[in-house]
């Protein structure tokens, strides 16, 4: 079993203790971070309790140690995957060749890159969902996002750990710098644009694990497949939370829609506002914001840069030793969706400039099971309502839907027209007004859930659903 030695003022199970110069570099690291914990972290939360999950080993079934923590005394570390024997380098110009351990220097500065924007978005999320915990339903909740953050947190020291680890003085600076950068921020923000939106409410939060931490699991997954074995084993162990992470929020947004359901039926009416619930076209807007804003995070549908790291054998595809092709792409086309003449058409591009594409589009067909899970509690109320995705090419900022404006429906529109009807397809400023002003204050009796959303069918951890998950000193 690959055991994580607690015993360390650094958790981890990359034997830190024999590389003493690593060591300290990592131990100069860890105040700044925990700096950064208290003024970015969760807000209030230094005395509490938390029932969080912690891992023990980084095998399958020790991942998962359940108990009640301080935040202030949580461990974060560094934890990989077990390494695979005879791992090779599967795919790109280096297709089977061992597996690098160390980064080969004409690739440097695209690794380092690579893991400098993954790592970047990890203490972003935290940033985003600071204040949530001031307006939790439950304390079963409450839990989740913490349970989130600390893992969130526990992502960026991986990515850390390979900088520091990989790429002498830059990587330190890059790692600096991940902690200098905030969320939102005019002078110094977060690289990618979705990781400077505000999440202000419950609703976005859920929106946000179901949608984007989705978007971080095809992410992962395609660094998981990397040549370079640290990088991969490090995305492998962190798959293993991030799955949690995409529950929290599908199962979140399910009780929100199954709480509008039963007032709508028990008031004969869709205007369910007025009872204090979220009514199911607001619940529609949020989710074409969210995955318009998520689908940016993809890129460019055509990227000279993807196929760069896909050949030098650094990022590969979703799943790619499961897919039946020579895993190098030099004579193999794919279809990219393209704007013509006010319409769309598909062209056949170099299968290797269309990776962005291939994973967003595998990320999007995963968006759109969970939808359908969510249509069926709609369904199982009998009421007449569809929540559907907006085709790919609405509200996007970058790429080459960029430059159009495109209706939910996939219509081709004026940009007058856009924004003009705008409020009927996007959060307006009263939607987001009306769901901040049901999210007043904390609610903190075990088993008790605010008005607007339904309590889970279960507890976590087989624990009841009134459970004290935490416990406030």
């Amino acid at each position: 079993m690959s055991s994580i030695n607690y015993a360390e003022k650094i958790p981890n199970n990359v034997n830190l203790s024999e590389d003493r110069k690593l060591q300290r570099a990592l131990e100069s690291w860890q105040p700044h971070y925990i700096d950064w914990w208290k003024e970015m972290g969760p807000e209030g939360t230094s005395t509490s309790e938390i029932y969080l999950r912690t891992a023990i080993s980084a095998e399958p079934d020790g991942w998962a140690q359940f108990g009640h923590v301080k935040m202030e005394d949580y461990r974060w570390g560094i934890f990989l995957a077990p390494p695979e024997k005879d791992r090779k380098v599967n795919f790109g110009a280096h297709k089977g060749e061992d597996a690098w351990q160390e980064v080969p220097g004409e690739y440097r500065s695209m690794l380092r890159r690579l893991i400098t924007v993954q790592g970047d978005t990890e203490p972003a999320s935290v940033e985003q969902q600071r204040l949530l915990g001031k307006c939790c339903p439950s304390l079963y909740d409450l839990r989740n996002l913490f349970q989130v953050n600390v893992e969130e947190g526990r992502h960026l020291w991986a990515m850390v750990y390979l900088l520091h680890a990989h790429f002498g003085k830059d990587g330190r600076e890059e790692a600096e710098e991940m902690l200098a950068r905030r969320s939102g921020d005019a002078d110094k923000p977060r690289i990618l644009g979705a990781f400077n939106e505000k999440t202000a409410d419950w609703l976005a939060f859920f929106m946000f694990t179901f949608i984007t931490d989705r978007d971080g699991k095809y992410q992962l997954c395609a660094l998981a497949e990397s040549g370079f074995d640290p990088l991969s084993r490090s995305c492998r162990f962190m798959l293993t939370e991030e799955a949690h992470h995409m529950f929290v929020g599908e199962s979140g947004v399910g009780r929100i829609i199954e709480r509008a359901c039963q007032v709508m039926k028990e008031n004969r009416t869709e205007d369910v506002r007025k009872f204090g619930v979220i009514d199911l076209p607001t619940i529609q807007r949020y989710l074409n914001f969210h995955y318009s804003v998520t689908s940016d995070l993809y890129g460019a549908e055509v990227s000279t840069n993807a196929a760069t790291s896909y050949n030098m054998g650094l990022k590969g595809r979703y799943e790619e030793t499961k897919i039946g092709d020579d895993h190098q792409l030099e004579h193999t086309t794919y279809s990219v969706l393209h704007p013509v003449n006010g319409g769309f058409q598909a062209v056949e591009v170099p299968a290797l400039n269309a990776l962005n594409e291939r994973l967003r589009l595998d990320w999007a067909e995963d968006v759109a099971k969970g939808v359908e899970r969510w249509n069926k509690i709609i369904a199982k109320h009998g009421i007449d309502f569809k929540l559907t995705l907006p085709h790919l090419a609405f509200n996007r900022a970058i790429g080459h839907f960029s430059d159009i404006a495109v209706d939910p429906s996939g219509k081709v529109i004026s940009t007058e027209e856009f924004a003009r009807r705008r409020d009927e397809w996007l959060p307006s400023e009263s939607d987001l007004a009306y769901v901040l002003s049901l999210m007043g204050g904390a609610v903190t009796q075990p088993g008790k859930f605010a008005n607007w959303i339904a309590p889970p069918a279960r507890g976590i951890n087989n624990q009841p659903v009134d459970f004290d998950y935490v416990r406030f000193a």
